[in-house]
């Protein structure tokens, strides 16, 4: 049956017609016990969605629409291995990688766990050694510069979590330096090497096929500039300054990097969902493992309040589901992702890659066109600095914008100082300052229907807060488990593929076939006519003499 001729769907169609008119200062205003009876909470994360349009009717026919799209049948296929990443082929086991040592999880008749512990066995060796100084350049000096060369999930999820949790690094992490490198054009690269010491410089190569041309050419590039800035042979260049994280051992060692080096990944893990394998090496050498592994249980805590919990009480289902009631009934497409708190600066750029690489899709599990809507464009920033950037749009714009602000209730708590205990505070007034404007509008202020029309803030913005005790690696956990469980249950009831990514592969063909005419001497027309234009003009341009 099509999503749209199930009952729940047209419950809420008709639901939607009949309250969207509804205005947040007036629900608000009239329900006393609306935190009470729209708020949830689970470990360490407090979800209040009680800024949503939506009242108990709305949340039952949500609810109802998750039972009929058989989400507990699909949850129960997501844990269990089944190949529900069917356009390859593949499980999506990202949970497994959470699992407990002695935990058992069968696929293709074997328990994939001790795997699993023992590349987190592997990780640890190599971040005990690098802590300790015992992880030597060439020269036979300790390597104090990590240069992680990524892209995509092998970049944004490390680089993510290294800033989240920068408040839990070891005193032993504070001597290294922990860097990152995606772009393909090598500027991120250049500045790192331009003030690093090949002597004492270990390159982490993380691609997940080892075949990925921006990884490789900034890998080529970092071999390059240890070759012509030292006298030690290839063999010792691989031996001591580099590590390879790949599912592709072959390749990793056909490109130089000994097996000893090497730490595996598997072909039932997504790359945006890689951070909690080897990919979070770069996480693990900055807070050590134990505090990794605390990250890895509070994922895992998350994972088993999603499959043992009522969808009433079940926080990735209800952050879902109330993503569907904006997006496909009330027609807001746009999302906000807005952490008051400098640490989670990268979660913005992170949830982009996690929600539309997964759920940015237009044809179904039978490869037919849908004809309703499905990921919104989520965008995002600090709050304090979005304060003084796009709120205005937010607040007096033409669009509607729905909002995610995450903010933790402690830090700093033990810190004897005041001006920092008093800039958390100040944070946390921002925070529920602004999620309240939005909803309420210049209600909340004495005579603001009587204030100039430039004045008047409309309000009527939803928004959910997501409240954290505190920010700690097992929070942490909670938090990205979270927002991976939402994607998947949004894709159930769209009846889409999260864990596939056909959409960035045409872009990769298309600019190899790219890359000789910009290297020959003379234009090249067999393109469309735009594109050989700017052949044109960058070959003229190269030609030309500085």
């Amino acid at each position: 049956m099509s999503l749209e001729n199930k009952k729940s769907w047209q419950a809420l169609q008709k639901h939607a017609q009949k309250n969207a008119h509804l205005h947040l200062s007036k629900i608000l205003t009239d329900e006393p016990d609306r935190f009470d009876n729209f708020s949830r909470r689970s470990g360490d994360l407090l979800l209040d969605f009680s800024k949503q349009r939506i009242n108990p009717e709305t949340l039952q026919f949500l609810c109802d629409l998750a039972r009929e799209c058989d989400l507990n049948s699909w949850i129960e296929k997501l844990f269990s291995g089944e190949r529900i990443n069917t356009s390859e082929n593949r499980p999506a086991l990202h949970t497994g990688l959470r699992l407990p040592a002695g935990g058992e999880l069968s696929l293709n008749g074997n328990n994939i766990v001790p795997g699993i512990q023992e590349t987190l066995q592997s990780m640890e060796q190599i971040v005990s050694r690098i802590h300790a100084g015992q992880w030597q350049g060439y020269s036979g000096l300790p390597v104090d510069t990590i240069v992680n060369i990524g892209v995509g999930g092998s970049d944004l999820g490390p680089l993510m979590a290294s800033k989240a949790l920068s408040d839990w690094r070891l005193p032993e992490a504070r001597k290294l330096q922990v860097l990152f490198a995606s772009t393909m054009d090598g500027s991120q690269l250049v500045d790192h090497l331009e003030n690093a010491n090949p002597a004492t410089t270990l390159f982490i190569i993380s691609s997940k096929s080892f075949s990925t041309i921006d990884t490789l050419s900034n890998a080529n590039t970092a071999l390059q500039w240890l070759r012509h800035n030292s006298e030690a042979d290839d063999e010792a260049l691989f031996q001591h300054h580099f590590i390879g994280v790949s599912a592709a051992a072959d390749k990793v060692a056909d490109w130089g990097i000994p097996p000893d080096n090497h730490l595996a990944l598997w072909d039932w893990v997504g790359g945006r969902y890689s951070m909690w394998s080897a990919i979070g090496l770069p996480v693990a050498l900055e807070i050590g493992m134990e505090r990794f592994r605390e990250m890895l249980s509070g994922a895992h805590f998350m994972d088993r309040h999603f499959c043992d919990t009522e969808f009433e009480k079940n926080l990735p289902v209800l952050l879902a589901m109330i993503g569907i009631w904006n997006i496909n009934f009330l027609d807001i497409h746009s999302h906000a992702i807005l952490p008051y708190d400098g640490r989670l600066g990268r979660l913005h750029a992170y949830l982009q890659q996690l929600e539309m690489e997964s759920n940015g899709k237009s044809v179904n599990r039978e490869g037919k066109l849908v004809d309703y809507s499905t990921c919104p464009i989520i965008w995002g920033e600090v709050g304090p600095n979005a304060q003084h950037a796009f709120y205005q749009l937010l607040h007096q714009g033409t669009e509607v914008v729905s909002c995610d602000f995450i903010v933790a209730a402690r830090r700093y708590r033990d810190s004897g100082n005041p001006e920092l205990q008093f800039q958390q505070r100040l944070t946390l007034a921002n925070c529920l300052a602004q999620s309240r404007i939005l909803a309420l509008g210049d209600s909340v202020i004495d005579g603001g229907e009587d204030t100039p029309s430039f004045k008047r803030y409309r309000g009527n913005q939803p928004s959910t807060t997501i409240l954290l005790d505190e920010l700690t690696p097992h929070s942490f956990g909670q938090l990205i488990a979270l927002y991976e469980h939402k994607v998947f249950v949004q894709s159930v009831i769209w009846d889409i593929n999260p864990f596939d990514q056909w959409g960035v592969e045409l872009g990769k063909q298309m600019a190899t076939g790219l890359m000789d005419p910009l290297s020959q001497p003379e234009p090249d027309t067999r393109f469309d006519s735009s594109t050989n234009g700017l052949i044109g003009s960058i070959l003229t341009q190269q030609d030309k003499k500085t």
